[in-house]
């Protein structure tokens, strides 16, 4: 079975019209009600979520990779580059950063053409020692020839399963040329639909020796920024995609060895971002529940390292916060440590954790909910 590239007519994908017309209206729909609830926020609200739906977007964006990134610090790097004042800020390595500059890059000048020197920036910042692993790779330039053929593969060594062939490098200039110029064009479309092709077409001609994966995942927020007319994001599709990850890499390869008629995965990224779409019900009630914590707490008497730690609490604290943790954070010794909760223990802020374990941990009393 030949690739889609094979396909005689490529690069010209078909598609059924009134079932992805349906999904499109539909979509459209949940799009305004949700852009419409956050801009009923409220500014400071609104840059709160804000801040919630790119954190989530660019760990989970790495997470399909298998790669694990600090929610602290990614969170961290983003409000510093929005120029969002928020207490207890921790340092970002480079890499997180890298990862950070090329979400930003893509969402908030979504305006802004993209040309394969920028699409260059952004893999030279997601592998800023130009180091994948322990393997040098090409940064900052389409792969070369010397790495073909480029395959997905997965398993151990000597039984790998071939999963998808990328097209030769010697025909990536001519490829990329031909994806930009259509990404750019007036032609086509709902902005969300171009969203959709562009995502499978760019992961499908694989032009980087890695990072293809989350720079396709930012060409497709960049195009949903557009979609949206507004460079604030309130939801986050890599999250569902993550959620959905099995189906997701079935679906690529399906349509990657199939026909130019991509029907069944425009109708799943469809879907997939309408259940994205739905799931800013759980970034809303985060950030509403930490605001009634404050409102609540407001003229509560606590010092800067309280104040610091309980926000690290409320934005998601990784792992179990205890008097250790806490020294370490606050950057104090442990018996002001003990104090500082002892003080939140008898105000009824926060309330020792119950599931044993060698150190006590704490928690907030009525904590805003798990995403």
């Amino acid at each position: 079975m030949p690739y889609i590239y094979e396909n005689s007519g490529w690069p010209n994908f078909t598609w059924q019209e009134k079932p992805v017309h349906d999904l499109l209206l539909a979509l459209r729909h949940r799009q305004g009600r949700v852009l419409g609830r956050m801009e009923g926020l409220g500014f400071e609200l609104q840059a709160e979520a804000q801040l919630q739906a790119l954190t989530l977007e660019v760990v989970k964006s790495t997470e399909i990779e298998g790669e694990i990134l600090s929610t602290d610090q990614v969170r961290s790097s983003l409000a510093r580059r929005l120029g969002m004042d928020i207490p207890g800020l921790v340092p970002a390595d480079r890499h997180i950063d890298g990862v950070v500059e090329m979400m930003l890059d893509a969402t908030q000048r979504f305006d802004q053409r993209l040309t394969k020197e920028r699409l260059f920036g952004w893999q030279a910042a997601l592998f800023p020692t130009g180091y994948s692993g322990m393997y040098r790779i090409n940064v900052g330039s389409w792969r070369k020839k010397e790495g073909d053929p480029m395959q997905v593969v997965s398993g151990p060594m000597g039984r790998e399963t071939v999963h998808y062939q990328a097209p030769p490098a010697e025909t990536l200039e001519t490829e990329m040329d031909a994806f930009l110029n259509w990404l750019e064009s007036g032609r086509m479309q709902d902005p969300v639909l171009k969203a959709a092709i562009a995502h499978l077409w760019f992961v499908t001609l694989h032009p980087f020796d890695d990072g293809n994966g989350r720079i396709a995942r930012a060409i497709t927020d960049l195009q949903l920024a557009r979609a949206d007319g507004s460079p604030a994001r309130f939801y986050s599709m890599s999250a569902q995609i993550r959620k959905e990850r099995k189906t997701y890499y079935e679906m690529l390869e399906r349509t990657q060895k199939g026909p130019l008629d991509i029907t069944p995965w425009i109708k799943w990224f469809l879907e997939c971002l309408e259940r994205a779409l739905a799931a800013t019900d759980e970034i809303l009630a985060h950030v509403l529940a930490k605001a009634r914590f404050w409102n609540t707490h407001g003229t509560t008497a606590l010092n800067e390292r309280q104040i610091k730690l309980l926000n690290r609490l409320l934005d998601g604290f990784e792992g179990k916060l205890t008097s250790g943790k806490w020294a370490k954070i606050a950057r104090c010794s442990p018996d002001t440590a003990l104090r500082d909760i002892q003080d939140l223990l008898s105000k009824g802020i926060l309330v020792k954790e119950t599931s044993g374990g060698r150190s006590t941990g704490y928690l907030i009393n009525n904590p805003v909910q798990s995403r």
